[in-house]
């Protein structure tokens, strides 16, 4: 692989090289769901049955603060599908890996990181497209934006930015456990405790005084609510600010690990 890398000419052939590698595997992983598309239903029902679950069954009970409680909710909800729909990655790559596909990637002139950014740039593509079903169904069942259009698409991009980092995290994951049923159920203890234990479905004060600081400033409850002030159109630069940070944070380390990780593996 090394010589076919250094075939390519200067640093600049290298990386246009590697771009098409992450993009050939990145169209490899969608083709997927065009193959088996019960696997594209089921990726879609999931989400809005959390939002029919929690806009009609507890919507009644809570509260949202100084809003309504669907303006409240939906914008965790478009964080909390993303986190969820990020066990894919995990479960591919380690489907993968299992299968010994992993290993005849290895064997082919192309660069190492791309099956890495390739398959969480699917799942990006993938989110994009569950992200905005949501955002249809969420304005069906009541969901109102307060903010301009702009602030709109900016909370959109942070909520698709983190479906993106935690693709990463979830990547180091199945290339760590390497089954795809182990994968499954090592993610939940991962991501419940960020996704329950957050500003998604209640307000932070509501929560007793020890739990308090960790879910105000867990990247799930940042996002949350860097996304539900741009919605909103309350208060946003800190929140937005420290969800690029931990975004960016946990790229800077997740990512180099996975492919770490993908080296040592295959």
């Amino acid at each position: 692989m090394t010589a076919h890398l250094a075939a390519r000419g200067p640093r600049g052939g290298v990386v246009l090289g590697a771009v098409r590698d992450t993009l050939a595997i990145a169209g490899r992983n969608l083709i997927a769901f065009r193959r088996v598309p019960q696997l594209m239903v089921f990726t879609f029902i999931q989400p809005v049955i959390f939002v029919l679950l929690f806009r009609y069954v507890f919507g009644g009970a809570i509260r949202g603060a100084g809003t309504s409680y669907v303006n409240y909710l939906m914008p965790g909800i478009f964080v909390q599908v993303v986190v969820f729909g990020a066990m894919a990655t995990a479960v591919g790559l380690a489907s993968d890996m299992r299968s010994g596909l992993l290993e005849r990637f290895r064997a082919l002139p192309m660069a190492r990181s791309a099956v890495l950014a390739g398959r969480t740039l699917a799942d990006l593509t993938r989110n994009m497209f569950v992200v905005v079903l949501i955002g249809v169904v969420g304005f069906l069942v009541g969901f109102r934006v307060h903010g301009t259009a702009w602030r709109f698409l900016g909370g959109m991009g942070l909520v698709l930015l983190f479906a993106y980092t935690m693709s990463w995290v979830l990547a180091t994951l199945g290339m760590a456990v390497g089954d795809p049923e182990s994968a499954q159920a090592a993610a939940f203890p991962v991501i419940a405790p960020l996704v329950f234990a957050s500003s998604i479905f209640i307000p932070v004060h509501t929560m007793p005084g020890w739990l308090r600081p960790f879910a105000e400033h867990q990247p799930v409850s940042v996002t949350a609510s860097a996304v539900r002030g741009l919605m909103e159109g309350g208060p946003t630069a800190s929140y937005v600010w420290q969800s690029v940070a931990w975004c960016l944070a946990i790229l800077a380390v997740c990512a180099p690990l996975a492919v770490w990780r993908y080296r040592r593996t295959v």
